[in-house]
């Protein structure tokens, strides 16, 4: 594959130093080295995005499940019969 690659005179330096350093080859080494490297991060960041979208979907879960659960408890509540509780009943003593 015949791609060319235009670098800064910064980043330039920085892959003929490597070079020079004897950790790689050539200049073509040091750039696929980055990129496999920028390819790591990318992964990375894809796996925690699917994570966090997981986490998510289970907190909504578990708030519609407590949300399910305390209607079915004022159901139930409200479908207790009124008792008297001296001068007063239930339905008045928790307006």
């Amino acid at each position: 594959m015949g791609t060319n690659v235009h670098l800064t005179a910064e980043l330039e330096k920085f892959a003929r130093d490597r070079v020079s350093s004897g950790r790689y080859n050539n200049v073509s080494e040091v750039v696929r080295e980055g990129l496999r490297l920028l390819q790591d991060q990318e992964i990375a960041r894809r796996s925690a995005e699917a994570a966090r979208l997981e986490e998510d979907r289970r907190r909504e879960i578990e708030r519609e499940r407590r949300k399910a659960a305390l209607h079915a408890m004022l159901d139930r509540w409200a479908a207790m019969p009124t008792i008297d509780i001296g001068p007063w009943t239930r339905d008045e003593l928790y307006d």
